[in-house]
């Protein structure tokens, strides 16, 4: 019986001809579909009140999102340390430092109480989380940011394509980053999304994303290039080639069947294992998600020996994340009480989730887990 790994990616005809097409078209760098793809998310995201810039990956998404709240030496960023390391290492890229914020235990996002205990002087934004299932408490924090000035730089990573009541995900938030890299619910093979408030910071992270040039996209979103043009600030190469936005706009339209089955996985691990003594599963309302993670939690020292039992039925199980504060790194770094990250830390195991995931590879994966607590 084959395994069953805890990503798929999501490869159709339609991925491969679009992969095809621009590459028949014979223009690989920035251009036409690119411009497409911004125009999509936008379209997607519904928020006529922001601006969509298209990168390279999910972390030059946060590192230039970091970099337009200008963020920068002497500052403070608040962050989960139960977080991606890119978030961290993202901090770092604009000299300055995290301070690491304890999670709330439902949720596994940012503890927005926690978070006001560390606001010092120095303090310049946050990083809120969603994770798996849920989402953060985005009106909470933005009271909080704007009590003290701060920026907020909103890792939406798990949550493209999801909305909260009336709101999609990227409507709300100051700076917003979306990740489409190989294991995501929509992927580009590799891409990030910032999205910003402004002209002005559109017209920032324009040039930063071509080397701080300013080379005219009017003229490269025709698959063609100008060669008059000036650097005006710090950039790196961050720019979105045209064939991983074109594969990026061939899964955007099958984005409403990625949603659903992944809703759909979701609710059967809910509805087969939301009853174990021993194990708990999120208690949040997929219907309005598109979940690219799906998370349970093992308590009483059993991760590792569940983890081990699945693996010997053929499942595949993951851990997101190893806490930042337990690295080498991040160590010194200043942080508050952090009982409920060293908690869910030792507990969260990541299952199976792929789009249009069969319900009885669901089935399977439960079967495995009710043996283990049987």
């Amino acid at each position: 019986m084959d395994r069953i790994p805890i990503y798929k990616p999501l490869i159709g005809e339609e991925e491969v001809e679009a992969a095809s097409s621009a590459l028949r078209h014979g223009w690989l760098g920035m251009g036409s579909c690119v411009e497409e793809f911004e125009l999509a998310v936008q379209k997607m995201v519904d928020a006529d009140s922001r601006r969509v810039l298209a990168v390279s990956t999910g972390y030059a998404a946060l590192h230039l999102g970091l970099a337009l709240a200008d963020v920068g030496p002497g500052d403070e960023v608040i962050v989960p340390s139960f977080a991606h390391l890119a978030d961290l290492q993202a901090i770092l890229a604009v000299g300055a430092s995290p301070v690491l914020c304890d999670i709330d235990d439902v949720t596994l996002c940012i503890d927005v109480e926690k978070a006001a205990d560390l606001v010092g002087p120095r303090t310049r934004a946050v990083i809120p989380i969603d994770y798996g299932c849920h989402l953060y408490d985005h009106r909470a924090l933005a009271d909080l940011a704007e009590a003290h000035g701060l920026r907020i730089v909103h890792d939406a990573a798990h949550s493209f394509g999801a909305a909260d009541g009336d709101a999609m995900v990227g409507s709300y938030s100051d700076i917003c980053m979306f990740s489409f890299d190989p294991v995501k619910a929509v992927s580009c093979i590799d891409a990030g999304i910032v999205l910003v408030r402004s002209d002005e910071e559109l017209a920032r992270g324009r040039e930063m994303r071509v080397l701080g040039s300013t080379l005219p996209v009017e003229i490269t979103y025709q698959n063609a290039r100008s060669w008059n043009y000036d650097a005006t600030a710090a950039g790196f190469r961050y720019h979105l080639s045209n064939v991983h936005a074109a594969i990026g706009l061939a899964q955007l339209t099958k984005l409403d069947w990625i949603r659903s089955s992944r809703q759909a996985a979701c609710e059967r691990y809910v509805a087969r294992l939301g009853q174990l003594d021993g194990l708990s599963v999120p208690t949040a309302d997929v219907s309005d998600l598109n979940p690219f993670l799906f998370y349970v939690r093992i308590a009483g020292g059993l991760r590792d020996a569940f983890r081990d039992h699945m693996s010997s039925l053929g499942v595949d199980t993951g851990i997101h994340w190893t806490p930042a504060h337990t690295m080498t790194l991040f160590r010194p770094c200043r942080h508050g009480r952090l009982e409920v990250t060293e908690r869910a830390a030792a507990e969260v195991v990541s299952l199976p989730l792929h789009s249009g995931m069969p319900l009885s590879d669901v089935d399977r994966v439960c079967d495995a887990a009710l043996l283990f607590f049987s």
